[in-house]
């Protein structure tokens, strides 16, 4: 299960990391191409509100991406808990303001990893606890 919620913490990472990429760096070029029911127009007019955006998304994917690097499992499922909190709102609030897409690319996968995170976490509490049981009876 633990790789299983790794993998799915790096899907959410890559996400995020393509979305500053598009939304800083090629908004004007490749923006149009991904996101067809905006006009051309608007992409020059938004470009410092999608690198904004874009910043955001990369905070996001950076946060993820250094659970990889906490050895504590505790301190590591929190603060992968918390991030994956935040895209699943953002995402949320994204299918409510933006486009229903936004929750199927952003905050479905999110939830997912944290329906997961949290199973994980139940079943090693309750194998502890059937471990400590054992010891001191």
């Amino acid at each position: 299960m633990y790789l299983i919620v790794r993998i799915l913490i790096a899907i959410v990472i890559a996400e995020h990391f393509y979305f500053l990429w598009l939304e800083m760096f090629v908004w004007t070029t490749r923006g149009p191409k991904v996101f067809t029911h905006i006009s051309a127009a608007q992409f020059k007019e938004t470009k410092a509100m999608a690198a904004n955006q874009g910043l955001y998304n990369g905070f996001l994917a950076a946060g993820l991406l250094w659970t990889f690097f906490i050895h504590d499992a505790i301190w590591q499922n929190n603060v992968s808990l918390f991030f994956l909190g935040c895209v699943t709102v953002a995402g949320l609030y994204g299918a409510y303001s933006v486009s229903k897409r936004i929750f199927f690319i952003q905050a479905l996968p999110a939830i997912i990893a944290i329906g997961l995170s949290l199973l994980q976490m139940s079943i090693s509490c309750a194998l502890t606890a059937e471990i400590c049981q054992l010891l001191w009876q």
